[in-house]
């Protein structure tokens, strides 16, 4: 596990220097803000006064100071700022603010910020270099624009859960919001192409992702499959679609585990372990054929798999290099020699706080990311902001009275 100590012996990351509004709130776009931040970015995240972003409540878990688990997922290496953005003097800090912005993300519905004047068109009159990256359930064009979007129902929408889960049962989501996550590293790729494209050009530009667009291009070769045939792809449950044998096993006691011939080398060597010659059966011999006759050496493999203990049949297959691996639980998962190694538990109990975080898996051997600070607590930066804006303290305390900020 990661433990932050010394802040002064953490070399500086990519992004430093980099300015960030995060007005975006739950999960897609604050996983990329976040991403910024570990990047070495200041990310300031603007919250509903009293209320902050509703994962703050999403509860339980917590951990002991009441941070709630889901809120800590995306929100280290932030300062949060409440402001109620629909109020005039709300929308003057944030217009303050942007002055001096490199980058505004933000995920309200298509055209929710116009009647604040935070909308992209207004706000680069006052600064054209501003990367404005919006993300939204449907994008800023086509007939759907202004419908909300949520992970759960883009998943159902982009045919994602049509091909998850048993063959024989009904369309599963995957284990986590998948699509929110995915579409967030979306658009940091975007928000990292445009300032690549500010340094030759001067100017910002608008950034626009989409959950759908994002769960469409996810569908990889499945879509690519049905672009190719015409044909609607199957649910299978843990199988491939393209490759045989590629999908979970049940061992001796009901331990399973993941067998991955990825070749035709793979499965010759599979069959030596297995002690058997369907390598040179013209059924089993090349992987289109394979997958043409999956279900009757599907149903051999079982056959022999529950024979032996999970933990033989991984040594053996280990040993003659064929792809395969146990299913974990999420303990087991980050309590592997691996994971600890590669530093993707993270501490902040030297700041004084419980939280514990994954940590982040881009690893940059000049500009490392770094874990600087836990989850703010809700408004905990917003005085020392408003006074680098040039607020003083009778100000800051009837903006506080009024409910502004």
């Amino acid at each position: 596990m990661a433990d932050i100590t010394d802040m002064t012996d953490i070399p500086k990351g990519a992004l430093q220097g980099i300015k960030v509004l995060d007005l975006s709130r739950v999960l897609a776009g604050p996983s990329c803000t976040q991403v910024l931040a570990d990047l070495g970015a200041d990310v300031i995240k603007v919250e509903r006064p009293h209320i902050g972003d509703e994962t703050r409540h999403w509860a339980p878990p917590t951990f002991s100071d009441d941070t709630s688990a889901y809120y800590a997922t995306i929100n280290r290496n932030k300062k949060s700022l409440t402001v109620d953005i629909t109020t005039p003097a709300g929308q003057t800090i944030i217009k303050q603010l942007i002055a001096d912005s490199d980058i505004l993300v933000e995920n309200f519905k298509v055209g929710g910020l116009k009647k604040y004047g935070l909308d992209y068109d207004s706000l680069k009159q006052d600064n054209p270099r501003l990367i404005y990256a919006s993300l939204t359930g449907f994008g800023q064009t086509g007939p759907d624009a202004k419908r909300p979007g949520y992970d759960y129902i883009i998943q159902g929408l982009s045919g994602l859960m049509s091909i998850t889960g048993p063959s024989d049962g009904e369309p599963h989501k995957v284990g986590v919001a998948v699509i929110d996550l995915f579409a967030g590293l979306q658009l940091t790729i975007g928000i990292q192409a445009a300032l690549l494209a500010r340094q030759h050009t001067g100017v910002g530009q608008h950034v626009d992702v989409a959950l759908l667009d994002s769960a469409l291009s996810i569908l990889a070769n499945v879509g690519m499959n049905h672009l190719a045939s015409d044909k609607i792809p199957p649910r299978l449950g843990n199988q491939h679609p393209n490759i045989v044998p590629y999908q979970v096993f049940a061992a001796e006691g009901e331990a399973h585990f993941i067998l991955a011939c990825g070749n035709d080398h793979q499965f010759a060597k599979l069959c030596e372990v297995l002690s058997v010659d369907w390598h040179t059966d013209a059924r089993f011999a090349t992987n289109p054929n394979r997958v043409a006759n999956r279900e009757l050496l599907c149903a051999e493999l079982t056959k022999i798999f529950a024979k032996q203990p999970r933990a033989y049949w991984l040594a053996a297959l280990d040993q003659v290099g064929v792809p395969c691996g146990a299913i974990h639980n999420v303990a087991e998962a980050l309590a592997m020699p691996q994971a600890q190694a590669r530093e993707m538990i993270v501490s902040f109990a030297q700041q004084g706080s419980p939280v514990r975080a994954l940590g982040n898996p881009i690893k940059l051997s000049a500009s490392p990311v770094s874990y600087r600070t836990p989850p703010p607590r809700l408004s905990e930066h917003t005085d020392s902001t408003l006074a680098d804006l040039g607020y003083d303290s009778e100000i800051i305390a009837k903006l506080k009275a009024d409910g502004i900020v």
